[in-house]
Formats: C-alpha cells, sequence, structure tokens
C-alpha cells in the first residue's frame, strides 16, 4: 500500500463529516440571519392579514343595514343607541385596516379592535345557554351549530394581542417615526 491509498479513506470520511457538521450548522445560521435582518417584519404579517379581516367587515355594514338593533350588548356598550354602536364599529373597522397596514399607532388600533371584538363575542358569538363546559366548547367553531361560534373572534384577539405586546415591527410608520424621536449618539 502506498501513502496515498491510506489517505483517500480518511478525505471521504473528512468530506463527509464536513458536510454533516455544515447541514447541523444551517438552522442556527438561517436563525441568527433571520434575527439580524428580518425579526421586526413579523407584525406587518398579522396587520396585513387583521387589516383585510376588519376591513372586509366594515364594509359589509358600511354597504349593510344595521342589524344591530336586534342584539343585547354588554354594560357599557348597551347604554349607546343602536345605531351610534353600528357608526363606531363601522368606522372602527373602516380606519383600523388603513392605519394597520401603514404601521400608524398600532397598538391603540389593535387595542380598539381588541374591545371590539369582545364585545361581538358577548353579543353575537358567544352561545345564548350553556350547561358546563363541554357544552360551551361546543362553540369555538367558526359556524354557528346552537352553541355559539367564538373561535374566529378568539383568534383574532388574541393576533391582535400580540400587536399590543410587540408593537408593528421595523417595517412601519411608528418604527420611522421611533427612529425620528431618537438622539443621535456622536
Amino acid at each position: 500500500m502506498n501513502e496515498h491509498s491510506l489517505s483517500a479513506p480518511n478525505c471521504a470520511a473528512c468530506a463527509i463529516s464536513s458536510t454533516i457538521s455544515r447541514v447541523c450548522a444551517f438552522p442556527g445560521e438561517l436563525s441568527r440571519w433571520f434575527d439580524s435582518n428580518a425579526q421586526g417584519w413579523a407584525p406587518l404579517f398579522l396587520r396585513v392579514l387583521l387589516a383585510y379581516e376588519f376591513g372586509e367587515a366594515g364594509l359589509e355594514k358600511l354597504n349593510g343595514d344595521n342589524w344591530f338593533a336586534d342584539l343585547t350588548f354588554p354594560f357599557p356598550v348597551n347604554l349607546l343607541p343602536a345605531d351610534v354602536s353600528w357608526t363606531l364599529a363601522t368606522g372602527l373597522e373602516m380606519i383600523a385596516p388603513v392605519v394597520l397596514i401603514l404601521g400608524l399607532a398600532t397598538r391603540f388600533f389593535s387595542l380598539a379592535l381588541i374591545l371590539l371584538t369582545v364585545v361581538a363575542i358577548a353579543a353575537v358569538h358567544w352561545p345564548a345557554e350553556w350547561h358546563g363546559l363541554a357544552e360551551l366548547w361546543k362553540g369555538y367553531a367558526i359556524t354557528d351549530q346552537g352553541y355559539g361560534n367564538y373561535k374566529l373572534p378568539l383568534i383574532y384577539v388574541l393576533m391582535l394581542g400580540s400587536l399590543v405586546l410587540s408593537g408593528s415591527g421595523q417595517l412601519s410608520i411608528d418604527a420611522w417615526l421611533k427612529s425620528q424621536r431618537q438622539p443621535v449618539h456622536r
């Protein structure tokens, strides 16, 4: 045997070992890249999806008839006339999508939409009657089968809650305004 034939298996083993090391290191490298380049983008996806959903609801109200008179709202919303509640809900559902897409006053409008959605859950989506948690759990659905349908609005509340806690992210007017207020350190 010559010296070259003895080193050949080691070179193949080295290449395999090196490849395995690179493959195993890739998730960490990818994670570090996302941390330094794209972490602040995540709220943009929530903002766009929520803007679409609430904008669609606002357009339906804007182009539809006021059906709030047939509902029982929780206190203190029940103190407002149905026409005022309809106008407020429609206005918020028309304005909030625009500012969410822009990332302007995201925490404020997310909180306002949470309040609107909680009222909607109480007045429309919560089951009229339930006798135990098993029956209440049946209302965790998209369509109402006689047990309520609070699943989708609850998902919206949790998504909006994420925006309240995280803010609008890097791709937003909020981030730009914040960068303009910070003093430049020299």
